[in-house]
């Protein structure tokens, strides 16, 4: 029962703990405020709503509220009756149902907690004449009384720990409402009041613990503070939440089940907590192994700036399915502005066929936690803005944000080889100049030279292990750690394909061991400067100037060092800021707004080059009071940048060959023919690990005598010559076909023949086919292969029949051996699909168990639209593949005749 007093001008009244009390107390507060402003009444409300529901989930007694307005302020206070139960807040830049204090010290002009021996109570004033908030602040909850250890979390990363607190929170407030209401989610009441309390006070320790962590850190080792017997507590808390858990998979709870790698973290922290009480070793974090679906970034909060930065087309979406940011690489690709598409749902980027199974997916991971494409390479097709097609590989991640949410981040890979640029407009970008001699320093005489570190591999160091001279006469010295660092800085490069990972490799190492911030500036063929990557020592985020990105021109005017240094000077060794004379462009005053944000007692920029032109340039900065760069480690630099350069050239030329190779490979793929009376699609995606081009290929065409010719391939080799082959076979198969027009093995007889007067080396397997039969059926499938995967015939009641028969040698091996051939009916609206090995095969897993699980995938397609059928083959099938593929699908359909 209800119970009502007079508190000044308003009133106060007692609820009981239920959540049906939320409700009255609301309604008590906007009546007892009925003089006030709207919108201050309605926040009050509001707010005094969040309240009420903490006391009746944490503190589990009667809830007393009193509000009243005066001298144009509103008060409210909230108490219950366990003064020993603090209040536990979390600093959330957006707090929401559930985040009660988190709500206050956002919306309130003043705040607080009192507590006396039998009550506590939490207050709030609203002013309504808009004078700003005066600072409030919480009051520390007293640690556990009696006997109590020290938990100690090594390497605990604060994003991932805000997620996981904010779904624990969660599961147990909807335990708490699911047992109100009568359902039985198997949890006993007092196991959820216990799990409750345990919960609050690792919170409540853990906040506490992280209020006293630097702001810009992001991965923290602290201590927690608990009661000695806290085992037993701890244990009940995990089986409530993993109840819970269950419960919200089986839908009976209003909350999500918590995503993968949330899942691995909280099993992380209440294991060390338990093993620690219980005297076993501390584990860190960063060594426990990962859900095969967990990102690198995981330890730091979601930036939108890192998105809107990035050179890789990505898109980033919400809980909701809603696109929160685009960039420009990705709008670009698929038709939009990048603003256009913020706020819109991510299926306006699905095409129609997909978006069926995009929703199913999307909600089965967010209702199950159990990721199938995160983290994986899969292709599949955009849909462009104007309704074509994009062909994509989708790698998609999970991020939290700063207040514990998740985000979905996607990178978008083109499938097809990117377009040729437009050159810049006549006088837009050009770069001017004459070279200058090489200098050895500039501005300033040197600062001596600090202290060297030993160098050492140590998680996110406060500060570089610097190589230096010092130690250069002792075993393991400065000498050694040079040549470590530049055979590091070689392999880096070498061991990745992509050019934009190495230099990001590059600059990692170097602001672990050199320097504090490191730059990478390279020039592409019309003289554009791109700033390719920045790094920099320690957790801070990066200030939003100096991500990655087009820099301005290199107009005649500059005189900077980055436009000296383009020129052929240095390396250079700055000692302190440009001076104003050498801020002449764009460009130049670009540079010295970086010098100064990154806060630079010294740099040294040097040239990037190998026997031409400059084509690039590295900056290397150190911070702070001490360890200023001298003119000792120029030579080092020196050193450095030779070996950079040579890896920059290598990595330019071998993307180069690589480009080449696909726009050769995607020209080659052809139009499929128009035919009444068949249906035919096909796809092709690269490897998703290696250079991304191989001897894949389908064709289709019709022969003069009508009947319609389908053929698939692969030569063997993934590089630009196996490409080259490619072309040439499959030149050499349409002429023999159409000249000759022979059965199917005696036209790979003689493309057999031929191919060795390209090269007797080279070897291909290929399947050529044949559609007879008249417009309205039947139909049969004549065929012949040289060493192929036999092709799939799947009925539309999704029965599947590997057609084995007609299996000869590879081409290359035995030209002049007779091959066989095949014929088999095809079946009306039945589908045969002809594929590459890439689409089936892996590694450790026998080609039987392949083809068995291909069997299953398309009869449960068999009733598909064709462009259905093979997508969702890719998606299911192709992704992570390390070959690429090629699939080519066919299904006859009778003509309609009905008027």
């Amino acid at each position: 029962m209800d119970h009502s007093s007079e508190t000044g001008a308003g009133g106060s009244r007692r609820f009981a703990s239920r959540p049906e009390s939320v409700g009255p107390a609301r309604r008590f507060v906007r009546d007892a405020l009925a003089g006030a402003g709207a919108d201050v009444v309605e926040t009050a409300e509001l707010l005094a709503g969040e309240l009420v529901t903490n006391v009746v989930l944490h503190a589990r007694t009667e809830a007393e509220v009193a509000a009243w307005a005066a001298d144009g302020v509103v008060h409210v206070q909230v108490g219950d009756r366990r003064p020993e139960r603090g209040p536990v807040p979390q600093d959330l830049p957006h707090p929401g149902p559930g985040h009660g204090l988190a709500m206050v010290r956002q919306l309130a002009s003043r705040y607080g907690v009192e507590t006396g021996e039998e009550r506590k109570t939490v207050w709030f004033e609203l002013w309504e004449d808009g004078r700003p908030p005066q600072p409030s602040g919480w009051e520390i909850p007293a640690p556990p009384s009696g006997p109590t250890r020290t938990v100690t979390l090594v390497d605990l990363p604060g994003t991932l720990y805000l997620a996981s607190q904010r779904h624990r929170h969660a599961l147990l407030r909807e335990l708490t409402l699911a047992g109100f209401a009568g359902e039985d989610t198997g949890v006993r009441p007092e196991d959820l009041a216990v799990a409750h309390d345990m919960s609050n006070l690792i919170s409540a320790g853990l906040t506490e613990a992280l209020e006293k962590q630097p702001a810009v850190a992001h991965i923290h080792s602290l201590n927690l503070v608990l009661p000695a017997d806290a085992g037993r507590a701890v244990a009940t808390l995990r089986r409530v939440l993993d109840l819970a858990e269950q419960a919200a998979r089986d839908e009976r709870l209003l909350t999500w089940p918590a995503m993968p790698q949330n899942r691995v973290f909280r099993r992380w922290l209440l294991d060390q907590i338990t093993g620690q009480l219980a005297g076993e070793p501390v584990t860190a974090w960063t060594v426990v192994p990962r859900d095969p679906s967990a990102s690198p970034w995981e330890l730091v909060p979601w930036d939108v700036g890192h998105v809107r930065a990035s050179r890789v087309p990505t898109i980033a979406a919400d809980e909701e399915n809603r696109i929160v940011v685009a960039n420009g690489p990705a709008a670009d690709m698929l038709g939009w502005q990048a603003d256009d598409l913020v706020g819109r749902r991510l299926t306006v980027l699905i095409p129609e066929h997909l978006r069926g199974r995009h929703m199913a997916a999307f909600t089965s991971l967010l209702r199950t936690g159990q990721p199938h494409i995160l983290g994986r390479s899969v292709p599949l097709p955009a849909l462009h803005r104007d309704g074509r097609l994009v062909p994509v590989r989708l790698f998609i991640q999970t991020q939290g944000t700063a207040d514990g949410r998740t985000v979905f981040v996607a990178q978008l890979s083109p499938r097809t080889a990117p377009p040729d640029p437009v050159p810049p407009a006549s006088g837009e970008s050009g770069f001017a100049g004459a070279e200058e001699p090489a200098e050895s320093g500039e501005m300033g005489g040197p600062d001596e030279a600090g202290g060297s570190d030993e160098v050492g591999e140590a998680v996110l160091p406060e500060a570089p292990e610097l190589v230096g001279k010092e130690s250069g006469d002792e075993p393991g010295g400065a000498a050694a750690q040079e040549r470590r660092l530049l055979a590091d800085i070689g392999e880096s490069l070498s061991s990745t394909p992509n050019l934009e990972e190495g230099l990001q490799r590059v600059c990692t190492i170097l602001t672990q061991r050199l320097a504090d911030w490191c730059v990478v500036d390279l020039l592409n063929d019309w003289d554009q400067l791109e700033r390719m990557c920045v790094g920099h020592c320690g957790p801070a985020a990066l200030p939003a100037e100096v991500h990655a990105g087009r820099l301005p021109s290199v107009t005649g005017t500059a005189r900077g060092p980055l436009a000296r240094v383009l020129r052929g000077a240095g390396p250079l060794l700055l000692t302190e800021r440009p001076p104003p004379s050498q801020v002449n462009s764009p460009l130049d005053a670009h540079y010295v707004d970086l010098f100064e944000r990154v806060g630079a007692n010294s740099a040294v920029v040097a040239p990037l080059r190998t026997r031409g032109p400059v084509f690039g340039a590295l900056t290397l900065a150190r911070t702070g009071k001490e360890r200023a760069f001298t003119e000792e480690a120029l030579p080092l630099i020196g050193d450095l940048v030779r070996s950079l350069s040579l890896g920059v050239e290598h990595a330019r030329l071998y993307q180069e060959t690589r480009q080449i190779a696909e726009r050769l490979q995607r020209s080659l793929l052809p139009v499929l023919p128009d035919v009444e009376h068949l249906q035919m699609a096909a796809r092709y995606a690269p490897s998703s690990t290696t250079a991304q081009i191989g001897g894949d290929w389908y064709d289709s065409f019709l022969v003069p005598n009508g009947q319609t010719a389908v053929v698939i391939g692969d030569v063997a080799g993934h590089d630009l010559e196996a490409a080259v082959a490619m072309s040439q076979l499959r030149s050499m198969l349409r002429g023999i076909a159409i000249d000759r027009q022979e059965p199917p093995e005696e036209v790979l007889r003689r493309l057999d023949v031929a191919s060795h007067t390209l090269s007797q080396e080279a070897t291909a397997t290929c399947i050529y086919a044949l559609v007879t039969g008249p417009e309205s059926g039947p139909w049969e499938l004549k065929h012949s292969s040289a060493g192929h995967l036999p092709p799939l015939l799947t009925t539309k009641e999704g029965g599947t029949r590997y057609l084995e028969g007609g299996a000869g040698l590879l081409l290359g091996m035995e030209p002049e051996m007779p091959r066989p051939g095949a014929a088999n009916p095809f079946p009306a609206h039945s589908t045969v699909l002809l594929y590459t090995d890439g689409l089936i095969e892996r590694r450790d897993e026998s080609l039987d168990h392949a083809m068995d699980r291909l069997r299953r995938y398309t009869a449960a397609l068999a009733r598909e639209p064709l462009d259905v059928f093979c997508d969702e083959l890719l998606i299911g099938l192709g992704a992570d593949s390390a070959d690429d593929i090629a699939i080519l699908a066919v299904r006859p359909v009778p003509p309609d005749r009905s008027p």
